[in-house]
């Protein structure tokens, strides 16, 4: 554990079961198992991305806290609720899902491992990781260029 709290961004996702309420009661159990000072976006609805055709559309929020523990700890959490939820522990990439939760920054860490990438490497490409997550942690940069949330939206919009 580490003395200073680390604040992280987590990108959740899910377009099976009752999505809204996964993704609810998944920052519910971020929060309860030592994600502190939690804020969840809003909720949107997204068209699949990567995804086979007739996949249904997922909702996707953000959500912001601080960690003492280690990427990795966080890392397991995050799968640990993933299967809770009814994901399979393992899945293959770009399938519908009852729950996905991403670690899409940790303060200023950039870490490459087999296991974890941090930041997450699709998210500057996804609008549907940077609109919820701009709507909470706009100024929230990424390590690597210290650009801003919102600058990165802005210009994958244009």
């Amino acid at each position: 554990m580490q003395d200073n709290p680390i604040k992280i961004a987590i990108s959740l996702g899910a377009n099976l079961g009752n999505a809204a309420e996964t993704i609810r009661e998944a920052a519910a159990r971020l929060e309860s198992s030592g994600v502190r000072h939690c804020r969840l976006s809003s909720l949107i609805r997204t068209a699949p991305v990567d995804c086979a055709p007739g996949t249904p559309d997922f909702l996707n929020a953000a959500l912001t806290g601080e960690w003492s523990g280690s990427p990795e700890d966080l890392l397991r959490l995050c799968q640990d609720l993933e299967v809770a939820a009814g994901r399979p522990r393992q899945h293959g990439i770009n399938q519908s899902r009852p729950l996905d939760l991403d670690i899409i920054l940790f303060g200023g860490t950039v870490l490459r491992t087999p296991e974890l990438t941090i930041p997450h490497p699709r998210a500057r490409r996804r609008r549907f990781v940077l609109e919820p997550l701009a709507e909470i942690a706009p100024d929230w940069c990424f390590p690597e260029d210290g650009m801003p949330i919102k600058r990165i939206l802005k210009d994958l919009k244009g």
